[in-house]
Protein backbone atom coordinates (compact mmCIF):
# COMPACT_ATOMS: atom_id res chain seq x y z
CA UNK A 1 0.00 0.00 0.00
CA UNK A 2 1.54 3.51 -1.01
CA UNK A 3 0.03 6.40 0.89
CA UNK A 4 0.79 10.16 -0.79
CA UNK A 5 -0.28 13.05 0.79
CA UNK A 6 -1.02 15.66 -1.53
CA UNK A 7 -2.34 18.38 1.07
CA UNK A 8 -0.91 18.42 4.50
CA UNK A 9 -2.51 21.61 5.72
CA UNK A 10 -5.45 23.35 7.19
CA UNK A 11 -8.11 26.54 5.65
CA UNK A 12 -4.84 29.20 5.86
CA UNK A 13 -2.90 29.84 2.31
CA UNK A 14 0.46 28.29 2.78
CA UNK A 15 1.70 26.84 -0.33
CA UNK A 16 3.55 24.00 0.95
CA UNK A 17 0.72 22.79 3.14
CA UNK A 18 -2.15 22.69 1.06
CA UNK A 19 -5.80 21.93 2.38
CA UNK A 20 -6.44 18.33 3.47
CA UNK A 21 -5.70 15.49 0.58
CA UNK A 22 -4.59 12.27 1.03
CA UNK A 23 -4.46 9.25 -1.75
CA UNK A 24 -4.35 5.46 -1.25
CA UNK A 25 -2.91 3.37 -3.50
CA UNK A 26 -3.01 -0.48 -4.06
CA UNK A 27 -2.48 -2.54 -7.30
CA UNK A 28 -6.29 -1.96 -8.08
CA UNK A 29 -7.30 1.09 -6.02
CA UNK A 30 -6.50 5.08 -5.97
CA UNK A 31 -8.37 6.06 -3.14
CA UNK A 32 -8.39 9.52 -2.57
CA UNK A 33 -9.20 10.81 1.28
CA UNK A 34 -10.78 14.31 1.19
CA UNK A 35 -10.29 16.80 -1.84
CA UNK A 36 -9.68 20.28 -0.20
CA UNK A 37 -8.44 23.35 -2.43
CA UNK A 38 -5.04 22.87 -4.28
CA UNK A 39 -5.71 19.04 -4.65
CA UNK A 40 -5.86 19.05 -8.31
CA UNK A 41 -3.01 20.85 -8.78
CA UNK A 42 -1.16 19.06 -6.51
CA UNK A 43 -1.89 15.65 -8.46
CA UNK A 44 0.61 17.16 -11.10
CA UNK A 45 2.93 18.64 -8.79
CA UNK A 46 3.76 15.22 -7.07
CA UNK A 47 3.26 13.15 -10.33
CA UNK A 48 -0.30 11.06 -9.56
CA UNK A 49 -2.34 9.72 -12.11
CA UNK A 50 -5.36 11.84 -11.27
CA UNK A 51 -6.91 10.58 -14.03
CA UNK A 52 -7.10 7.53 -12.71
CA UNK A 53 -8.55 8.08 -9.01
CA UNK A 54 -11.34 4.83 -8.63
CA UNK A 55 -12.68 6.35 -5.12
CA UNK A 56 -12.97 9.82 -3.42
CA UNK A 57 -13.98 9.35 0.38
CA UNK A 58 -15.00 12.45 2.18
CA UNK A 59 -14.95 12.96 6.00
CA UNK A 60 -16.73 15.63 6.09
CA UNK A 61 -18.32 18.94 4.46
CA UNK A 62 -15.76 21.84 5.82
CA UNK A 63 -14.23 23.38 2.64
CA UNK A 64 -10.87 22.74 3.28
CA UNK A 65 -11.58 18.99 2.89
CA UNK A 66 -14.27 19.63 -0.25
CA UNK A 67 -12.79 22.24 -2.11
CA UNK A 68 -11.68 21.04 -5.16
CA UNK A 69 -14.37 18.54 -5.13
CA UNK A 70 -16.18 20.22 -7.81
CA UNK A 71 -12.80 21.31 -10.02
CA UNK A 72 -12.00 17.48 -9.39
CA UNK A 73 -15.44 16.74 -11.78
CA UNK A 74 -14.75 19.05 -13.96
CA UNK A 75 -11.41 18.37 -14.86
CA UNK A 76 -12.46 14.31 -15.32
CA UNK A 77 -15.13 15.22 -17.54
CA UNK A 78 -13.61 18.12 -19.69
CA UNK A 79 -9.60 16.89 -19.21
CA UNK A 80 -9.65 13.24 -20.04
CA UNK A 81 -9.36 12.19 -23.97
CA UNK A 82 -10.78 9.76 -24.54
CA UNK A 83 -13.25 10.50 -22.38
CA UNK A 84 -13.30 8.65 -18.96
CA UNK A 85 -15.50 5.65 -18.96
CA UNK A 86 -14.83 3.71 -15.77
CA UNK A 87 -17.13 4.74 -12.46
CA UNK A 88 -15.91 7.13 -9.26
CA UNK A 89 -17.20 6.64 -6.32
CA UNK A 90 -17.71 9.35 -4.17
CA UNK A 91 -18.67 7.85 -0.73
CA UNK A 92 -19.01 10.13 2.45
CA UNK A 93 -21.38 10.57 5.70
CA UNK A 94 -24.83 11.09 5.38
CA UNK A 95 -25.57 14.62 3.59
CA UNK A 96 -23.09 13.35 0.71
CA UNK A 97 -25.67 13.50 -1.49
CA UNK A 98 -26.91 16.71 -0.52
CA UNK A 99 -23.90 18.53 -0.73
CA UNK A 100 -23.33 16.69 -4.11
CA UNK A 101 -26.86 18.78 -5.40
CA UNK A 102 -26.04 22.29 -3.82
CA UNK A 103 -22.40 21.54 -5.62
CA UNK A 104 -24.51 21.09 -9.07
CA UNK A 105 -26.90 23.94 -8.39
CA UNK A 106 -23.95 26.08 -7.61
CA UNK A 107 -21.55 25.02 -10.19
CA UNK A 108 -23.65 23.37 -13.12
CA UNK A 109 -25.19 19.81 -14.33
CA UNK A 110 -21.19 18.44 -14.84
CA UNK A 111 -21.36 17.93 -10.82
CA UNK A 112 -23.85 14.65 -11.11
CA UNK A 113 -23.46 13.89 -14.59
CA UNK A 114 -19.82 14.39 -15.20
CA UNK A 115 -19.75 12.20 -18.37
CA UNK A 116 -18.94 8.74 -16.81
CA UNK A 117 -21.20 6.91 -13.76
CA UNK A 118 -20.59 9.02 -10.46
CA UNK A 119 -21.99 6.43 -7.86
CA UNK A 120 -22.49 8.48 -4.81
CA UNK A 121 -22.89 6.39 -1.30
CA UNK A 122 -23.74 7.66 2.04
CA UNK A 123 -22.12 5.74 4.54
CA UNK A 124 -23.08 5.51 7.98
CA UNK A 125 -20.88 7.17 10.46
CA UNK A 126 -19.96 3.67 12.57
CA UNK A 127 -19.76 0.92 9.57
CA UNK A 128 -17.76 -0.46 6.72
CA UNK A 129 -17.99 -0.69 2.98
CA UNK A 130 -16.40 -3.08 0.64
CA UNK A 131 -15.27 -1.93 -2.66
CA UNK A 132 -17.63 -4.19 -5.11
CA UNK A 133 -14.57 -5.51 -7.19
CA UNK A 134 -12.98 -6.59 -3.68
CA UNK A 135 -9.84 -3.71 -4.10
CA UNK A 136 -10.50 -2.82 -0.18
CA UNK A 137 -12.58 -2.37 3.20
CA UNK A 138 -13.38 0.97 4.57
CA UNK A 139 -14.62 1.32 8.10
CA UNK A 140 -16.10 4.71 9.48
CA UNK A 141 -16.00 5.87 12.79
CA UNK A 142 -17.89 9.33 14.14
CA UNK A 143 -15.31 11.71 15.17
CA UNK A 144 -16.24 14.84 17.60
CA UNK A 145 -15.78 17.71 15.35
CA UNK A 146 -19.14 18.23 12.86
CA UNK A 147 -22.45 16.27 12.82
CA UNK A 148 -21.35 13.97 9.90
CA UNK A 149 -17.73 13.78 10.72
CA UNK A 150 -16.30 10.71 10.06
CA UNK A 151 -12.65 8.67 10.22
CA UNK A 152 -11.32 5.96 8.35
CA UNK A 153 -9.81 2.88 8.59
CA UNK A 154 -8.48 1.64 5.24
CA UNK A 155 -8.28 -2.19 4.83
CA UNK A 156 -6.21 -3.90 1.58
CA UNK A 157 -3.90 -6.59 0.77
CA UNK A 158 -3.01 -7.19 4.24
CA UNK A 159 -2.33 -3.39 5.55
CA UNK A 160 -4.44 -0.59 7.11
CA UNK A 161 -4.31 3.04 7.08
CA UNK A 162 -6.23 5.03 9.57
CA UNK A 163 -7.18 8.85 8.65
CA UNK A 164 -9.05 10.73 11.76
CA UNK A 165 -9.90 13.35 9.63
CA UNK A 166 -10.71 15.98 11.87
CA UNK A 167 -11.36 15.17 15.59
CA UNK A 168 -11.73 16.22 18.53
CA UNK A 169 -10.70 13.88 21.92
CA UNK A 170 -12.09 10.49 21.26
CA UNK A 171 -12.24 7.29 24.20
CA UNK A 172 -13.11 5.31 21.23
CA UNK A 173 -11.13 5.89 18.27
CA UNK A 174 -7.67 4.42 19.51
CA UNK A 175 -9.33 1.04 19.46
CA UNK A 176 -10.54 2.04 16.29
CA UNK A 177 -7.39 2.45 14.77
CA UNK A 178 -5.45 -0.37 16.10
CA UNK A 179 -3.19 -2.47 14.82
CA UNK A 180 -2.89 0.05 11.78
CA UNK A 181 0.45 -0.26 10.35
CA UNK A 182 0.41 3.75 9.33
CA UNK A 183 -1.75 6.13 11.50
CA UNK A 184 -2.25 9.66 10.13
CA UNK A 185 -3.52 12.05 12.63
CA UNK A 186 -4.57 15.39 12.68
CA UNK A 187 -2.39 17.76 15.71
CA UNK A 188 -4.60 21.12 14.82
CA UNK A 189 -4.22 23.06 18.68
CA UNK A 190 -1.63 23.57 21.35
CA UNK A 191 -1.69 22.52 24.71
CA UNK A 192 -3.95 23.72 26.54
CA UNK A 193 -6.19 23.22 23.76
CA UNK A 194 -9.38 26.20 23.14
CA UNK A 195 -11.55 23.91 21.28
CA UNK A 196 -12.60 20.22 22.14
CA UNK A 197 -13.35 19.75 18.13
CA UNK A 198 -9.76 19.51 17.59
CA UNK A 199 -6.44 17.12 18.81
CA UNK A 200 -3.39 18.84 20.11
CA UNK A 201 -0.05 16.92 21.06
CA UNK A 202 -1.40 15.47 24.52
CA UNK A 203 -4.65 13.76 22.94
CA UNK A 204 -2.38 12.78 19.88
CA UNK A 205 0.21 11.15 22.28
CA UNK A 206 -2.65 9.28 24.17
CA UNK A 207 -4.70 8.20 20.98
CA UNK A 208 -1.40 6.95 19.64
CA UNK A 209 -0.76 5.10 22.68
CA UNK A 210 -3.94 3.36 22.43
CA UNK A 211 -4.03 2.55 18.95
CA UNK A 212 -0.34 1.42 18.90
CA UNK A 213 0.56 2.48 14.81
CA UNK A 214 3.69 1.40 13.50
CA UNK A 215 4.16 5.14 12.23
CA UNK A 216 2.42 8.17 13.64
CA UNK A 217 1.91 10.91 10.30
CA UNK A 218 1.02 14.26 11.83
CA UNK A 219 -0.96 16.57 9.61
CA UNK A 220 -3.32 19.60 9.66
CA UNK A 221 -1.33 21.97 12.07
CA UNK A 222 -2.34 25.47 12.41
CA UNK A 223 -0.19 28.78 14.51
CA UNK A 224 0.76 28.90 16.94
CA UNK A 225 2.37 25.67 16.17
CA UNK A 226 4.78 25.12 13.46
CA UNK A 227 4.50 21.39 11.95
CA UNK A 228 8.44 20.52 12.69
CA UNK A 229 8.09 21.00 16.30
CA UNK A 230 4.92 19.31 16.60
CA UNK A 231 6.52 15.11 16.57
CA UNK A 232 8.88 16.36 19.24
CA UNK A 233 6.06 18.10 21.34
CA UNK A 234 3.92 14.40 20.72
CA UNK A 235 6.84 12.48 22.25
CA UNK A 236 7.19 14.64 25.39
CA UNK A 237 3.73 14.22 25.64
CA UNK A 238 3.94 10.39 25.97
CA UNK A 239 4.17 8.71 22.74
CA UNK A 240 7.70 6.64 22.48
CA UNK A 241 6.61 5.04 18.91
CA UNK A 242 7.76 6.13 15.91
CA UNK A 243 6.38 9.95 14.66
CA UNK A 244 6.78 12.19 11.87
CA UNK A 245 4.99 15.40 10.57
CA UNK A 246 3.09 15.17 6.91
CA UNK A 247 4.58 17.82 3.99
CA UNK A 248 2.99 18.10 0.85
CA UNK A 249 4.42 15.28 -0.93
CA UNK A 250 5.08 12.85 1.87
CA UNK A 251 4.83 9.18 0.84
CA UNK A 252 4.71 6.29 2.81
CA UNK A 253 5.10 2.58 1.86
CA UNK A 254 3.50 0.37 4.19
CA UNK A 255 4.39 -3.45 3.82
CA UNK A 256 4.06 -6.22 5.87
CA UNK A 257 2.86 -3.93 9.13
CA UNK A 258 5.51 -1.71 8.75
CA UNK A 259 5.51 1.54 7.55
CA UNK A 260 8.10 3.36 5.92
CA UNK A 261 8.74 7.28 4.86
CA UNK A 262 9.36 7.20 1.22
CA UNK A 263 9.24 10.37 0.22
CA UNK A 264 8.84 13.79 1.80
Amino acid sequence: MRYTVLGSGTLLPDDRHHSPAHLVETASVRLLLDCGSGTLHGFDRHRVAWRGITHLAISHFHTDHVGDLAPLLFALRHGVRPGREAPLHLLGPPGTRGLVERLAGAHGDFVTDPGFPLEVVELPRAGRWEDPRGGFLLHTHPTPHTRESIAYRVEAGGETVGYTGDTGPSDELGAFFRGASLLVSECSLADPPELDTHLSPRSVARLAREASPDLLLLTHVYPPLRPHKVPGLVREAGWEGRVEVAMDGTVVEASGGNAVLAAR
